[in-house]
């Protein structure tokens, strides 16, 4: 039962975007989806993270004296900095390869609200 369940998971994407139309849909439908997850995961990955080295921080300014949670303390800053720096080249690298390849950001830019005088 497992294996049909499983075999029926992995196929559902081929008859998902069997429906597009040109030459390459499919391949640009999949990668538009894959981007649209990746617009949505990274700022909360990026906030964790930016959430993490902030806890590093705090537990490295209240263990003065206590040279092992200080240690610790720069661990978690460190693996925070570290999580920051691949989301961010993540996220360039996502966006080089999407305009390389013709997919364009549609609706991505938010207009800030403005006052008319």
């Amino acid at each position: 039962m497992k294996k049909v369940i499983l075999v029926t998971l992995a196929l559902a994407p081929m008859f998902a975007f069997a429906q597009s139309t040109g030459r390459f849909g499919n391949i640009k439908t999949l990668v538009e989806g894959i981007g649209d997850i990746i617009k949505i995961a990274l700022p909360i990955v990026v906030a964790l993270a930016l959430l993490a080295f902030f806890w590093g921080l705090v537990k490295f300014i209240f263990a003065q004296g206590n040279e092992e949670a200080k240690a610790d303390a720069k661990k978690i800053m460190l693996w925070g900095l570290i999580a920051l720096f691949v989301m961010v080249s993540v996220w360039g690298v996502v966006r080089f390869i999407g305009s390389a390849i013709g997919i364009t950001d549609v609706g991505g830019s938010i207009t800030p609200p403005t006052l008319s005088f």
